[in-house]
């Protein structure tokens, strides 16, 4: 899975980035410091079954506390201007870039401090930062309909999602997004009305945003997310700054934190400086339950991406893969996924060679279209 980092410029972008990757990348407070896109693994974290099982975790990505590593791929883009979709500061190119994303964090300023330009603004209003995105991206995947038109003009679907296949749309969602954009998918006509309506229906069903209002912690900016409805408006307050001061903290052992915790313990021996920067820190993790970075990612994939957590094993009685290792992989899954989709998940020759599945806590066969739940753990049969 793949997720964009989005926004205009000087928003924070590249310090969310290395906020929940732990990237060295170049951060500074001026425009299009990121040119190429960089690449990272965050972890998001969820309740590993291994604590109600009372068994040790194996876990290849880790398990801290109980609390489940489930990695995934952030791609961290430069900052998006009005007029990107036309090439306004090499945006094509960096829309392009993002083309593979299923799900995007759009970076936006709490504090009203920055334009969509990235210049310094007083009270710039929240939702102009947050509605110019979704344009542009409609008027991105508009742009790469009109371009691919004689692919598919006047054929039917399956030239059309060919033509589409680099933006990683889910077949059977981008044949119902046609259906309700109005066109005859056993022979498109490619009228731009319909091309208009479809990019407007992909953008808002196959592209999931989740608005993350970071520089919350500055005066007055807690009270600018409140006002424009917070969280019910999906609009998430964060401190990318204080999640990557945090992170930074841990790894110089001044102070015990997950990142999924809306707490932190300080076990060194900090400077009094430094002991006044984390009272802030703690002050701002009260008012919101954290510093909000991690919430997002969570948020993003499993309730806006409707994304699920999925174990399986080799040996059901065990709870193991074959050298003993518990619960030694997750694998994220769409929510009502089957044991058969599963099966292709992991390997496609495993598909290929599919025999059966076992629910490994009760034992018990499920058939090939059992809906996977969250937490599942499953084991596999495949035919030598």
């Amino acid at each position: 899975m793949q997720i964009g980092i989005v926004g205009a410029p000087n928003k924070g972008k590249s310090t969310f980035f290395a906020s929940v990757t732990q990237a060295q990348v170049e951060i500074a407070d001026y425009p299009f410091t990121t040119i190429d896109p960089n690449k990272g693994v965050a972890f998001i974290y969820s309740p590993c079954p291994c604590k109600e099982l009372g068994l040790k975790c194996g876990a290849r990505g880790g398990c801290a506390d109980g609390m489940r590593k489930i990695p995934v791929q952030l791609l961290d883009v430069a900052g998006l201007v009005p007029g990107a979709h036309e090439g306004r500061g090499m945006g094509n190119k960096f829309l392009d870039d993002l083309s593979g994303a299923e799900g995007f964090v759009h970076i936006i300023d709490a504090s009203g401090g920055t334009d969509l330009e990235g210049k310094p603004a007083q009270d710039f209003p929240l939702e102009e930062d947050k509605g110019f995105l979704k344009k542009e991206m409609e008027e991105w995947i508009f742009s790469i309909l009109w371009r691919n038109l004689p692919k598919y003009k006047m054929r039917e679907f399956s030239s059309l999602a060919e033509a589409l296949s680099g933006l990683r749309f889910e077949r059977s969602a981008l044949l119902q997004a046609a259906k309700n954009a109005g066109m005859d998918v056993r022979r498109i006509s490619g009228g731009e009305g319909e091309l208009c309506a479809l990019a407007k229906i992909l953008c808002e069903e196959g592209k999931k945003i989740i608005w993350a209002a970071n520089k919350a912690d500055l005066p007055g900016a807690l009270a600018r997310v409140g006002a424009a409805g917070g969280e019910e408006a999906g609009i998430f307050a964060c401190s990318a700054n204080y999640e990557l001061a945090l992170q930074r903290a841990a790894a110089a052992g001044i102070v015990r934190y997950l990142p999924c915790e809306d707490d932190f313990a300080v076990v060194g021996k900090p400077e009094e400086r430094q002991l006044q920067g984390l009272g802030k820190i703690r002050e701002f993790m009260k008012k919101g339950g954290g510093t909000g970075v991690h919430k997002i990612l969570h948020s993003l994939v499993f309730e806006k991406l409707g994304m699920i957590a999925v174990y399986p094993v080799e040996d059901e009685g065990k709870f193991s893969d074959s050298k003993g290792n518990v619960l030694p992989d997750v694998v994220l899954m769409k929510k009502g996924a089957s044991a058969f989709e599963l099966a292709g998940k992991i390997h496609t020759g495993i598909a290929d060679k599919y025999v059966g599945a076992v629910d490994a806590r009760t034992k018990r066969k499920i058939s090939k279209d059992y809906a996977l739940k969250h937490n599942d753990i499953i084991k596999i049969h495949a035919s030598k």
